[in-house]
């Protein structure tokens, strides 16, 4: 219980040392699982539970839950336990729209589609080694294809291992950014409102 609490309240409300501590791999755990959502959205068409299906209502929810964010936490230490399940759901549904957010942002980024995929990679992959061919024809003769080939493979790899990397750190990124946020916006109610106008807040 701890862990949650110091993964959704943060530092400020929170009286765990879960921001002390590296979270590398959650981080990547992150990433890889909305990444899987994006694919899954990007394969079938559809998004799964709504992770993906951005809207309006959505924005709304959280624009409300973000201001009402230090309200709800200034008091969570001193709630019953229901009353912390429901912050603890709170969270959730605020993370399921950040994560809802960002599937929809990646997925409307994507340009070719799951149909045209396969012709896509090929016909980059024989432009990137006729690129790089043409380069080294005039310098090593007969074994530009070779060079051409290698210096290609190389360079898709490379593109590839960087979409890989991109594909995991962009969503947990957007999520720091959330995170930031909200802490900015929480640290300044709580300097300006909560400290000189609701006393024994905890």
């Amino acid at each position: 219980m701890d862990y949650l609490e110091g993964l959704f309240l943060g530092r400020l409300w929170s009286d765990t040392d879960f921001e002390n501590r590296r979270h590398t791999a959650l981080f990547v755990i992150y990433g890889l699982f909305v990444e899987s959502l994006v694919l899954y959205y990007y394969l079938t068409g559809r998004p799964l539970f709504l992770l993906g299906d951005f809207s309006t209502v959505q924005l709304v929810i959280f624009g409300l839950l973000f201001i009402a964010c230090p309200f709800i936490n200034m008091r969570y230490y001193r709630m019953p336990a229901w009353g912390k399940a429901l912050v603890m759901i709170e969270k959730l549904i605020k993370s399921f729209i950040v994560v809802s957010f960002t599937v929809s942002l990646i997925s409307s980024r994507i340009t070719v589609g799951a149909g045209d995929l396969q012709s896509f990679v090929i016909d980059y992959l024989n432009n990137t080694l006729e690129n790089y061919t043409e380069k080294f024809a005039s310098n090593t003769g007969s074994f530009a294809t070779v060079i051409g080939v290698l210096a290609g493979g190389l360079h898709v790899l490379l593109v590839i291992l960087l979409i890989a990397v991109l594909a995991v750190v962009i969503p947990g990124l957007i999520y720091l950014a959330y995170r930031l946020l909200q802490f900015c916006y929480d640290w300044v109610i709580n300097t300006l409102i909560i400290k000189r106008f609701i006393p024994n807040r905890r």
